[in-house]
């Protein structure tokens, strides 16, 4: 039987989290907008209707804030994205959904996935970031090589590459989509779904 001790102790864990997750989601459209190197606590308290005080109770530094928050968005964005292609039942509707999920990712925040793509640049200077960045990119390249088998299971065929290289490959075809349309090239996400059904019949055989 759970104690009247450990019910506290658990909803004030829980109280803490949402907390978290509220001052997290507030400070999203600062982080968003200036990225890591023009931000701090203060800055970021300046852009919400929350005290540098306060944020600075709940996250010890702009480092533990700004990975909170990313990793939070990666991971309902990987459940949004198996979501839509779970209903695939061809190769190239998988092919096509995979684009599509992948267009409609970018599309509703190219800004959050621009603040990834920072962070993950500064993990390379700082080491603080490295842990999360790492089991970050796991898990995307565990979506896109779960797309993979999916496709080669439903194509008879085997995957003829590794995880790593399928990742590469689809983060370097969306990366680049996510700096056309920053720059606001009106073709950028057509290519990529394109590029996207394009790719992965390479990876089988």
């Amino acid at each position: 039987m759970t104690s009247a001790a450990a019910v506290k102790r658990r909803t004030r864990v829980d109280k803490f989290e949402e907390r978290r997750r509220e001052l997290a989601d507030a400070a999203l459209l600062a982080l968003t907008q200036l990225g890591y190197a023009r931000t701090s606590l203060r800055t970021i308290a300046e852009h919400t209707k929350f005290s540098h005080g306060l944020l600075h109770y709940y996250f010890a530094d702009k480092i533990e804030l700004i990975t909170y928050c990313v990793r939070r968005y990666k991971a309902a964005c990987v459940e949004r994205y198996d979501g839509f292609v779970a209903e695939a039942s061809t190769p190239g509707e998988l092919a096509t959904a995979c684009g599509d999920g992948l267009a409609a990712a970018l599309e509703d925040a190219p800004l959050m996935h621009r603040l990834w793509y920072d962070l993950r640049t500064q993990s390379m200077f700082e080491e603080a970031f490295r842990d999360d960045v790492a089991e970050i990119d796991d898990s995307l390249q565990e979506m896109i090589w779960r797309d993979v088998e999916a496709y080669a299971t439903l194509s008879q065929t085997r995957p003829t590459c590794s995880p790593a290289d399928a990742y590469a490959m689809f983060d370097g075809l969306f990366q680049q989509a996510l700096l056309r349309h920053l720059a606001g090239a009106d073709e950028a996400l057509d290519d990529l779904r394109r590029g996207v059904r394009e790719l992965l019949p390479r990876l089988v055989d």
